[in-house]
């Protein structure tokens, strides 16, 4: 417990130096399996995560060891488990190029250019950035690949639905999320009172970016605007007995434990494209159940894996 504390102290000092000269030295801190993590590293991943999301500037300086150790800890994760997958994987240059445009496009950078000279604030090279997000793309496609089959949607039932709802009016929910697992020796309940916690201190982004395993994660959990109809009955029953910036209690998911907060809600038109509409919902739900077997998946690996604090 000394160890850690003298740890995280010595890496909230270097943060705020970071751009700047200074010698920090590059110690090894954990082992995962034949992966390790370094001093180094965990600034880096700071860097990192404070140049590609603005939600993490919100961050206070005691929690950003946690998250960057976090959040390097899953990407070695899936990096191992890639390698045992690599002949079925293949990302195409110009799918990564894509990515890219998206990642800057999402962080208002107008072009390639003006999102080079960021990362350099930043000390960041591009390469950097295209190795994560292939990390990234890589482990969706392994999940794609591994868990398509099992994806359950039925079309004719999401479409007598929308046929139902055209011309009425109906809610629209701005939603956030933190999708979790259950901490080690603790109850559910023990471990979402130390998130609520964290909501009440640092806020539901900053909870997020903490404790939450989905992809979302990065974007301090926001989902953005959620129509009524593509929201899983279960959820929205949740969700109508909230007021605005209040949060769930945890609902049970395949893969962990999902809460959702409201942070606002609408009446829109619904007068919609039935076949678009159609799309639309079978992506959304598509994305929600690929994430679930995402979760699932990289639970099941962790459990074999080896984490060794050094």
């Amino acid at each position: 417990m000394i160890k850690k504390k003298i740890l995280i102290s010595f890496f909230i000092l270097n943060i705020f130096l970071i751009g700047k000269s200074f010698s920090v030295e590059n110690k090894i801190l954990f082992k995962i399996n034949n992966e390790i993590i370094t001093s180094i590293d965990i600034l880096n991943e700071a860097k990192y995560l404070e140049a590609t999301n603005k939600n993490f500037q919100k961050v206070k300086s005691e929690d950003i060891y946690k998250i960057s150790l976090n959040s390097l800890i899953r990407e070695k994760i899936k990096k191992i488990e890639l390698q045992n997958n690599m002949n079925e994987l293949i990302i195409d240059e110009d799918y990564l190029n894509q990515l890219i445009i998206s990642m800057y496009k999402k962080l208002n950078f107008e072009n390639k250019e003006n999102f080079l000279d960021h990362l350099n604030t930043f000390n960041i090279s591009l390469k950097t950035i295209e190795n994560k997000v292939k990390i990234e793309a890589l482990w969706n496609e392994l999940i794609y690949f591994k868990f398509f089959e099992k994806i359950n949607i039925d079309k004719n039932k999401i479409r007598k639905n929308i046929e139902k709802q055209k011309q009425k009016k109906i809610k629209s929910f701005f939603l956030s999320e933190i999708i979790f697992n259950k901490k080690e020796n603790f109850s559910i309940e023990q471990t979402f009172d130390q998130i609520s916690k964290d909501i009440t201190d640092k806020g539901f982004k900053g909870a997020a970016l903490i404790h939450s395993i989905s992809r979302s994660a990065s974007s301090g959990g926001e989902l953005g605007w959620i129509n009524e109809d593509s929201i899983n009955k279960k959820f929205k029953k949740e969700l109508i007995n909230l007021n605005r910036n209040e949060y769930t209690k945890p609902i049970t998911i395949p893969g962990g434990f999902l809460i959702l907060k409201l942070i606002d809600v609408k009446e829109v038109e619904n007068e919609v494209d039935i076949e678009k509409k159609l799309d639309e919902i079978i992506k959304n739900e598509t994305n929600q159940q690929l994430n679930q077997f995402s979760n699932i998946y990289y639970n099941k690996v962790k459990k074999n894996i080896k984490i060794n604090e050094l």
